[in-house]
């Protein structure tokens, strides 16, 4: 059957979507209400903006639902149906408010009447409880129905879940809000304001799948439209799809939910790419779920990849996290792992999956270091293709999983081709220039430590040594520098590697932007070897032949150090 028929798309108002008997529910595994002020900020700058000015719209993107026409189940758009109602009922209680102080009284109460019924729900004619046209999750449906709906304060705020207790803190931030604006206290302009402003002048794409609709499909579907959706939820919502037995739900949400806190929400889809990545040589992110509908179908399906994710969760969470419980017993680990985040390479996610798996705490280790060395030669020095890493990495981690590469030495071997010859390595650290300012300025200190380290055989550390980085050619010049550097050509040297190098705060601040031999008395002074060495050859003048001679023997120093041990000359 094509798919094309299972799925509909519309833009409709606020109004329009919780109009003519329409009830939406929350799915009992989705996620808990999580806005919070800033995204409630947001909304009602929005409104503001749209208030008195009728011709005027503000899309709140799509909606994603399954159902029939009146009752639907949310695949994407809880957050802002949730806080949508939630403002309805801000602005019913502050009708009522108001007809109760007499201002009014028969007016503001039938508004409040008309509104609740049009926006929030009907009373039932038995019960005389008021009903609802939004459902939440079992987290939070119990008090969104009991106390929102019923415009009843909670007995004990402080004791609730934190889910409720953002949904009553959103409640009295807009009503605050609401007292805040004059035309918002009269009946009349807070009438106004929901039943226009919020009920006609905020449109969704509202997204109708079919029930054979799947999670990919939508996904697929919106991306191609530009437009953006949780992909962890939907990814959510169709593994949940494939259960059908409710204890088996309350286990894989029990699972689930851990899972997700472990390596965070909003990088799930990257940790599932890396994961399948082991097997995958490609995964574009876009055919992520693709292949997950591929693979997943029956119940045993999704338990077998909750499993196998739970088993890497962590180390996807303490690869980024120096401070992870995991390298306090693998000491080691701890300054590669630094270095990963430094250099911002996550291509390495499949081999580290792998490595911790087969590999002794020892070879793992061994391996970081290699890592750091290969990446900080293809990525921060030669910045070569990024897109040619993720396939290598493949073809090592494979290796490491099937038992062809036992030791970070075979690994290597999977890795010489992104492993950067001396020749070019030199070429382009000769050349290389790094602004002193932001993260940047943090991987140029890390060089300019290890060269320290290197030259000096002792360890300073890049993140808490006080040193300085000392621009010899300074950033802003006194016009005496342009005997040696043109100011046309002065943007092309400050930043240059051979141009800085490590000084204490107390002589740096001294020296200021003073002349090159002015500065040379203070270098000699400073007890970092990179300096004072370098102050004892060197010439009279700074010139960029003198800066590009200098960053020459730094090329050839750093070659040496960031040299993986497994080629001829290296260090183990």
């Amino acid at each position: 059957m094509a798919k094309i028929n299972l799925l509909n798309t519309d833009t409709k108002s606020f109004l329009d979507l919780v109009g003519n008997g329409k009830v939406y529910r929350v799915p009992p595994y989705q996620r808990d209400y999580s806005w919070t002020e800033e995204q409630w900020e947001d909304l009602w700058n929005d409104l503001l903006e749209l208030r008195g000015n009728a011709d005027s719209r503000h899309y709140m993107g799509a909606l994603v639902v399954e159902g029939d026409d009146r009752n639907f189940l949310i695949i994407d758009g809880q957050q802002r149906l949730a806080t949508l109602s939630v403002l309805a009922l801000a602005i019913i209680r502050r009708l009522k408010i108001l007809a109760e102080s007499n201002v009014e009284r028969d007016q503001n109460h039938e508004r409040a009447q008309s509104l609740r019924y049009r926006y929030i729900g009907e009373k039932d004619p038995s019960s005389l409880i008021e009903s609802s046209k939004l459902y939440l999750n079992e987290t939070d449906n119990a008090f969104y129905q009991d106390y929102l709906v019923q415009l009843r304060p909670p007995l004990n705020p402080r004791g609730l879940p934190r889910s409720n207790k953002l949904l009553w803190e959103c409640y009295n931030w807009f009503s605050t809000q609401i007292e805040k604006v004059e035309e918002l206290n009269v009946g009349a302009g807070l009438a106004g304001f929901l039943s226009e402003t919020v009920g006609r002048q905020l449109l969704f794409i509202l997204i109708t799948v079919d029930d054979e609709m799947n999670a990919y499909t939508v996904f697929e579907t919106l991306n191609a439209r530009g437009l953006e959706l949780s992909s962890t939820d939907l990814l959510k919502n169709y593994l949940f799809s494939r259960i059908k037995v409710a204890s088996d739900i309350s286990v894989l949400q029990r699972r689930w939910k851990s899972l997700v806190s472990t390596v965070k929400q909003e990088r799930f889809p990257e940790f599932l790419r890396y994961h399948l990545l082991c097997e995958y040589p490609k995964i574009r992110q876009q055919r992520l779920f693709k292949l997950i509908r591929d693979r997943v179908k029956t119940p045993d399906d999704v338990f077998n990849l909750i499993t196998a994710l739970e088993a890497r969760a962590e180390l996807f969470a303490a690869l980024w996290d120096v401070r992870h419980e995991y390298w306090i017993d693998n000491p080691a680990c701890k300054q590669h792992i630094r270095d990963f985040a430094l250099f911002k390479v996550r291509q390495i996610t499949p081999l580290m999956f792998a490595a911790w798996e087969r590999f002794s705490k020892d070879d793992f280790a061994r391996l970081l270091k290699l890592i750091s060395i290969v990446s900080f030669r293809y990525t921060v020095v030669s910045g070569l293709n990024p897109n040619d890493l993720e396939p290598a990495y493949h073809f090592a981690a494979k290796a490491v999983l099937d038992g062809t590469a036992p030791g970070a030495a075979e690994v290597f071997e999977k890795l010489r081709g992104i492993y950067v010859s001396d020749d070019k390595f030199r070429q382009d650290f000769a050349t290389m220039e790094i602004a002193t300012t932001g993260q940047r300025k943090l991987l140029a200190k890390y060089i300019l430590c290890k060269l320290e380290n290197d030259v000096a055989n002792r360890s300073v550390d890049y993140e808490t040594d006080p040193a300085t980085i000392e621009h010899i050619f300074p950033e802003n010049p006194s016009g005496e520098w342009d005997n040696y550097f043109a100011r046309d050509d002065a943007d092309r040297f400050v930043y240059r590697l051979g141009n800085l190098t490590l000084l204490e705060s107390g002589l740096n601040r001294q020296i200021g932007n003073a002349q090159f031999s002015e500065k040379k008395q203070s270098y000699e002074k400073s007890a970092y070897a990179l300096t004072n060495r370098f102050a004892a050859s060197a010439p009279e003048d700074w010139t960029p032949a003198a800066l590009d001679a200098r960053q020459l023997i730094m090329a050839q120093r750093a070659a040496h150090i960031w040299r993986s041990a497994f080629v001829s000359g290296g260090n183990r």
